[in-house]
Formats: structure tokens, C-alpha cells, sequence
């Protein structure tokens, strides 16, 4: 008795695949433009048909971002952070606001039952490079590690699809944070819903981590009524 073949995905799905995880591995980094079309033509060994489709597969997910005349960039890591990416642009800050406490809020209580000693240090790690960003005025690399903190604290809830979900927040609060930075009279080193916070975490108080969290984006909330 033979063997049925096993049966092959068509080519353009096994590229997207291959697209997808240079994207997803960081071997293509955000916001960065990835390699030309005739060398990824030579090194994937497809025709330019089969990668154009596969480009416009990830640039429909909203991973891509296929600019006429000038290449392709990535905007996403996955496609659920592509889809956040463009659901985000269609609601005010009060809505993504209103869904991130709920995110937040569960995501430091998990952390504070279940973050290692090593999440502990490299949160603290990301609260120090933060600082001293802020003191710098290097406003990029501020928001970068302050981005970089909330999702580790999701992260570190051991929960992955949490933590898939608040990553897709990427955009939008790394967009929303140097917004705020460029407000008379901004603290872009609140204790609340930051040390406070890691230090709750620390302490497994979960009530404690989850009420600094609340106080922090209430003083968000008060910032947007004005």
C-alpha cells in the first residue's frame, strides 16, 4: 500500500510565512524598510509575482506598509498588532485609554503572583535607562523604554495572550507618550503605575500593584479633560 503525498501549502503561503517570521523575529525592525525587491527575489530563490503577493498578503494584515516609489516598511510585528494598528486610528484616546486600564489592571495583578526575580531586574533595568533618558532629553529613547516597561509588566503576568494583546498597544502609546512629552509642564517620571508599581510587584501585593496602576492612568484620564 503506497503512501499519499504529503500535500504542500501553495508557495506564495509558504513566503508570507517566511516574510512573517523576519518580521516577527526582528530580523526586520520596526518602522524600518526591508530588503529590495530584487534581493529578496534572489535569496528566497521565487519569482516577482509570487513575493508581490506575499507582500501585499502581510501589508493587508497591516504588518507591511508598501510605499509606491520608495520600498516597503514594517509596521507590525504580527497581525494582530497590525489590525490594533489601524482599529486605533478609527477611536479617540479616551477609548484606548478605557481599554488599556482593563489590560493594565490585569496584567499587574498577574505579575505581582507571578514575575520572577530576573523580570523584577530587568524591569528595573528599563525604569534606570528611562530616567535617564528623560534627563538627557533624548525623548525617543524615554518613550521607547517606558513603552518597553508596561509591556514587560504584561510580559511578566505569564499570561501570553495578555501579553500579546497589550503588545499591540505598541504603536499607539509610544505615539501617545512623546504627544504628552511635548505638554507644558509634563513629569515624564511619575512614581505611580512605574516604581511604585515594580515595587508593588516585588512584594506580590497584587492590590497595591493593581491601585497604582489605577491612580496612574486616572492622572492620564484628567491630562486628556484638559
Amino acid at each position: 500500500m503506497s503512501l499519499s503525498p504529503s500535500v504542500r501549502p501553495p508557495l506564495a503561503a509558504e513566503v508570507t510565512a517566511k516574510l512573517r517570521e523576519m518580521v516577527h523575529s526582528g530580523e526586520w525592525p520596526l518602522n524600518q524598510r526591508i530588503p529590495p525587491e530584487p534581493e529578496l527575489i534572489s535569496e528566497l530563490g521565487v519569482s516577482r509575482g509570487t513575493l508581490r503577493e506575499a507582500i501585499k498578503a502581510l501589508a493587508h494584515s497591516g504588518m507591511l506598509e508598501v510605499r509606491r516609489g520608495d520600498g516597503t516598511y514594517v509596521r507590525a510585528t504580527s497581525e494582530m498588532s497590525g489590525a490594533a494598528r489601524r482599529m486605533y486610528q478609527d477611536h479617540t484616546e479616551q477609548h484606548i485609554l478605557e481599554v488599556r486600564l482593563g489590560l493594565d489592571t490585569q496584567a499587574a495583578r498577574l505579575a505581582a503572583r507571578n514575575a520572577t526575580d530576573d523580570d523584577v531586574t530587568a524591569l528595573r533595568a528599563l525604569l534606570a535607562s528611562r530616567d535617564q533618558a528623560w534627563k538627557n532629553g533624548d525623548f525617543e529613547a524615554w518613550a521607547d523604554a517606558d513603552w518597553h516597561f508596561h509591556e514587560g509588566i504584561a510580559s511578566a503576568s505569564g499570561n501570553p495572550l495578555l501579553h500579546e494583546l497589550y503588545a499591540s498597544f505598541g504603536a499607539a502609546l509610544h505615539h501617545d507618550l512623546l504627544k504628552q512629552q511635548r505638554r507644558p509642564g509634563f513629569n515624564g517620571l511619575p512614581s505611580d503605575g512605574h516604581e511604585t508599581l515594580l515595587d508593588a510587584i516585588e512584594r506580590r501585593d497584587q492590590e497595591a500593584a493593581v491601585a497604582t496602576v489605577n491612580r496612574n492612568l486616572n492622572s492620564c484620564t484628567e491630562r486628556l479633560a484638559e
